[in-house]
């Protein structure tokens, strides 16, 4: 699993016991399986259409830094199925998993649309194929 992104833990991301709040994370959650799916399918209309159980394992407090992991599951037609892990950066305790991230590939009128991705593609890739 690649960790693309890391957050640091504020007094405003905090629950009332003191620890990171479920629902701050899992918009970060969203937001990171939605500029990883959107990368990958070269399209800034993907969104969120299923997320499986969520699985909280432990948690972080004021100060900790967390990073978020994310790893394709596999390739639909106009779909991307993803899971997560979100973890201490300093510990690498997992503070959650999240099986099943479902992001939709849409065309402009916000119909599903078909990717035609069949495997990970990286940026530098990209970029060097088209020199």
């Amino acid at each position: 699993m690649r960790f693309h992104t890391r957050k640091w833990v504020k007094p405003e991301d905090l629950n009332a016991n003191e620890t990171l709040f479920g629902g701050t994370l899992l918009a970060w959650i969203d937001e990171e399986a939605a500029l990883y799916s959107i990368i990958q399918l070269e399209n800034k209309k993907v969104v969120t259409k299923y997320m499986s159980e969520i699985n909280f394992m432990s948690t972080a407090v004021k100060g900790d830094i967390v990073e978020i992991g994310i790893e394709v599951v596999k390739f639909g037609v106009s779909s991307l199925t993803l899971n997560c892990e979100v973890r201490n950066k300093m510990t690498h305790e997992t503070i959650v998993t999240v099986d099943n991230i479902i992001m939709v590939n849409l065309d402009a009128e916000g119909k599903p649309l078909a990717h035609h991705k069949t495997k990970i593609e990286y940026v530098k890739d990209r970029l060097a194929s088209q020199e």
